[in-house]
């Protein structure tokens, strides 16, 4: 039979009597322990980061997905909580989100407040912890084409097992993330087969999906014991903003045709000003945007540096329009269709590309026609190609040219280029220099051309067989 110690067990020893000292000692040596280990109070003074993922997922939420993680380990936070209530948006800018929330250290919390559906599914899904509010949905994640049909067997696979990865990863029920994606997918006493699974509250707390509800941010963090944590609403800094604005498939559109006009306009004068500026800054805007959030890689880069030279040497080297210049369109439609999908496109993101380069294409050939024909006419137009000329010139060490139109040029003059016309530039016509352009084509310098239409300041040229008297 097993004795017991006097000092531990005192009521079994009545005649001995426990010293006062130790026993105070070991309740204060108690206390101390107990006001310091408790998980609950240590949080209390810890910091608790807050992010949005609201709206139409874009690939501009995964670099302040990135930011949000990495801000909340360095400061050593409590936690991150992904305020979510999204219909979804781009599959890749999703990815993106899952794979920085699964290598995430700090402990990341979904509440989903109404919303989650397709791609806000699979965020809610990577994140360590799933609360939902009263009336909250999730799920409906199928991949569709644009027209709304169900893709390829080959992707909804790849999807669904993407969904079955994220939730064995953070201990979910597999089957029933698969079932969010694939109507195949039946679950007895849950889902037929034929019918896509989106859960509500109540069904995501009885399936395992979420772990409690909480209509109130402030009620999720007094059941986690952060109530009194400092709370840091993280919002997307400037520059965050600045590219989702620019990767939006409109707002892309535009700079990619502006920046194709503004060198457009730069070829067809002497010199380099602002046209050319305003080219050369739309398109590091559509480029530098699409790279930062990695639709766009060095191998796109090189397509779209390669088209512009080769339109270039099409337009200022090679006279005419022929093999180059069919190349350089070609080569560039590839550079920036390619910087509009992606590592991970889906068909509706392909339709997307598609719609949004033809979109470029339809507003460059419109802005073209309407500046060859209207900015010649126009005065501040040939004080620009003057100003251009002067300059030129004086870089040269050559007299400036004097440009003027001492009496209106005559229908059938006949006289030379002075400079290469692309479609405009200069012209001598008995011994006075012209703003002339032709009707469109390339004419070289020192061309016999004779003035087949003025039309105010606009003075239209063509080409002679034989040189002028």
């Amino acid at each position: 039979m097993s004795t017991m110690d006097p000092a531990v067990y005192p009521s079994t020893q009545p005649n001995k009597r426990v010293p006062t000292f130790s026993l105070w000692s070991s309740l204060l040596l108690l206390a101390v322990a107990v006001g310091l280990t408790p998980a609950g109070e240590q949080r209390q003074d810890s910091a608790v980061v807050l992010m949005e993922v609201s709206g139409t997922i874009d690939l501009g939420l995964a670099p302040y997905t990135t930011r949000a993680i990495r801000e909340a380990e360095d400061m050593g936070a409590a936690a991150l909580v992904l305020h979510i209530n999204t219909p979804g948006g781009r599959v890749d800018a999703a990815i993106q989100m899952r794979d920085a929330l699964l290598n995430a250290k700090v402990d990341t919390i979904a509440f989903i407040d109404k919303e989650a559906y397709s791609a806000g599914a699979l965020i809610a899904l990577a994140s360590k912890q799933i609360y939902m509010t009263g009336g909250a949905v999730i799920g409906a994640a199928t991949p569709v084409d644009q027209s709304g049909q169900r893709v390829s067997e080959k992707y909804v696979s790849a999807i669904r097992k993407l969904f079955r990865a994220t939730a064995e990863q953070n201990g979910r029920p597999p089957e029933v993330a698969e079932a969010m994606v694939d109507e195949d997918v039946a679950i007895p006493g849950l889902i037929d087969k034929g019918k896509l699974l989106t859960l509500t509250t109540q069904e995501a707390l009885q399936w395992k999906v979420a772990d409690g509800r909480f209509d109130t941010l402030q009620a999720l963090l007094e059941h986690l014991q952060l109530s009194s944590a400092q709370l840091m609403r993280l919002r997307p800094n400037w520059a965050e903003s600045l590219v989702r604005a620019i990767t939006h498939p409109m707002v892309a559109s535009l700079l990619l045709s502006a920046g194709m006009l503004g060198l457009l306009a730069e070829l067809l004068s002497p010199g380099f000003g602002v046209p050319g500026t305003l080219g050369l800054s739309s398109l590091a805007l559509f480029f530098g945007g699409h790279y930062l959030v990695g639709l766009a890689g060095w191998e796109e880069a090189l397509l779209i540096g390669a088209g512009v030279v080769l339109l270039a040497a099409e337009l200022l080297v090679i006279p005419g329009f022929g093999v180059a210049g069919i190349l350089g369109i070609l080569v560039l439609g590839a550079g920036v269709f390619l910087s509009f999908l992606g590592s991970f496109p889906s068909p509706a993101d392909i339709w997307r590309a598609t719609t949004s380069l033809l979109m470029s294409v339809i507003l460059l050939g419109a802005g073209a026609g309407l500046m060859i024909a209207l900015l010649p006419g126009l005065p501040i137009w040939s004080r620009l190609n003057l100003r251009a000329r002067l300059e030129n010139a004086s870089e040269q060490g050559a007299p400036p040219p004097e440009v003027h139109h001492a009496a209106p040029p005559r229908l059938g003059a006949q006289g030379v280029t002075l400079t290469p016309l692309r479609p405009a530039g200069t012209g001598l016509f008995q011994g006075e220099r012209l703003d002339i352009m032709s009707e469109g084509e390339y004419v070289p310098a020192n061309t016999p051309v004779t003035i087949v239409r003025v039309e105010g300041n606009r003075v239209v040229v063509r080409t002679l067989t034989q040189p002028p008297a």
